[in-house]
């Protein structure tokens, strides 16, 4: 291909798929790095881009995803990419502000995939948030298509297996207010007619009548 057609086509592939690029990158990446990541895609993309298929866009997610994973290195390479958790549930489990119900159900769903391992998260996500086939998400990952639907069955076994574990809040048992205890009358008090005298006051008798 020479330099001319070359240009174009790389610059409308460029243009098409950039947005999802870039959504494909956050979702993963830090927040600093997203826009390196994303500048480094595209330019192995160029540099390769006699080996760009037709469909880039698999090509390009899987360009992005080792960007991602060797500048993630720590001693050994890792082999799968984490996932933020922001807003998956939405999607798998279906919006419903207005329903306590669902909501229960993504808040479920967001502790089970929590607690899932990366490489889980990451087929799920492919499948759930990229909507990719099985001939996209298994170029995306870099495997076969076997692999990729072997793996995609068992993390959505391990997913269901977690939400069927999760345990449900029930409301906590109300007990009566402790009432006051009945305290007896206090015993009344007759007055005396006769009052006696104040201190210091003089006494006066009373004179016997004739």
């Amino acid at each position: 291909m020479t330099t001319q057609p070359r240009v174009a086509s790389f610059t409308a592939t460029y243009r098409e798929s950039y947005a999802e690029v870039l959504r494909f990158v956050r979702r993963r990446a830090h927040p600093l790095t997203v826009d390196d990541v994303v500048s480094e895609t595209f330019t192995i993309a160029w540099s390769k881009w006699h080996a760009v298929p037709r469909e880039p866009l698999p090509w390009l997610y899987n360009t992005a995803r080792n960007v991602m994973l060797n500048a993630s290195r720590s001693g050994a390479r890792q082999r799968a990419v984490a996932v933020r958790l922001s807003g998956l549930a939405d999607t798998l489990v279906g919006h419903d502000p207005d329903g306590f119900d669902n909501l229960e159900r993504r808040i479920d769903l967001a502790a089970a995939f929590s607690a899932l391992s990366v490489a889980d998260q990451e087929v799920l996500a492919l499948d759930a948030w990229e909507d990719l086939d099985a001939k996209a998400a298994s170029t995306a990952l870099g495997c076969s298509r076997a692999t990729y639907s072997m793996r995609l069955t068992r993390a959505r076994r391990r997913l269901a297996a977690l939400l069927t574990e999760a345990p449900r809040t029930e409301p906590l048992p109300t007990e009566p207010l402790p009432t006051e205890p009945h305290l007896p009358e206090p015993p009344s008090v007759s007055t005396p007619h006769t009052l006696p005298p104040e201190p210091g006051a003089p006494l006066i008798h009373a004179r016997p009548a004739r």
